[in-house]
């Protein structure tokens, strides 16, 4: 089985013509199936949070066959994911794509086991905290993509969980959890 780094790729990754858009479509919506998969696989694992479309990635390209995706199926798999709330857009242009290997919602509630497993119901903390702290470490919030972030805050502080408030620049950007 081949590896990327400490990440196992699937058996197709070895089939070049899973490197092509495929014409027939039951053909193609297994194949754009399997790339979605494999791509919030991977990206969770290696906590990749934004994909450049015309930028080195590792999945794009197999060399051990000598094959790669090119633009038209790079942006449909990716599409693919946008489609399904799994991913966004991050320009009109569909050149950055902002993966959620978690939905927002779910995002949201890791925040609120997070807050709960580390006693901090009632306790202050930055939004960078969150991301890089001492409790964070090891957890999946650890170097969460901060837009993400503050996406399932709000969500949570709509919910009366907690109550955002703005520092003087975006690093001391606070939250007072009140669960």
């Amino acid at each position: 089985m081949q590896k990327l780094g400490d990440f196992k790729l699937p058996p197709f990754f070895n089939y070049p013509p899973y490197f092509t858009l495929q014409p027939v479509r039951d053909i193609r919506e297994k194949q754009v199936q399997l790339w979605k998969e494999l791509i919030l696989e991977f990206c969770r694992f290696q906590k990749i949070f934004v994909i450049g479309l015309e930028e080195e990635f590792p999945l794009f390209s197999n060399p051990a066959i000598e094959r790669s995706l090119n633009h038209e199926a790079r942006e449909a798999f990716l599409s693919a994911l946008v489609s399904e709330g799994r991913a966004e857009w991050l320009d009109k242009g569909h050149r950055k794509c902002l993966i959620l290997w978690h939905r927002i919602q779910e995002w949201a509630e890791i925040i609120l086991n997070f807050v709960k497993d580390n006693g901090l119901e009632d306790s202050v903390m930055t939004v960078e905290e969150i991301r890089t702290g001492t409790e964070s470490r090891g957890t999946e919030l650890q170097g969460i993509d901060r837009t993400i972030l503050v996406r399932a805050l709000k969500i949570l502080e709509q919910k009366g969980k907690l109550a955002l408030f703005k520092g003087s620049s975006a690093d001391d950007e606070g939250v007072k959890f009140s669960i």
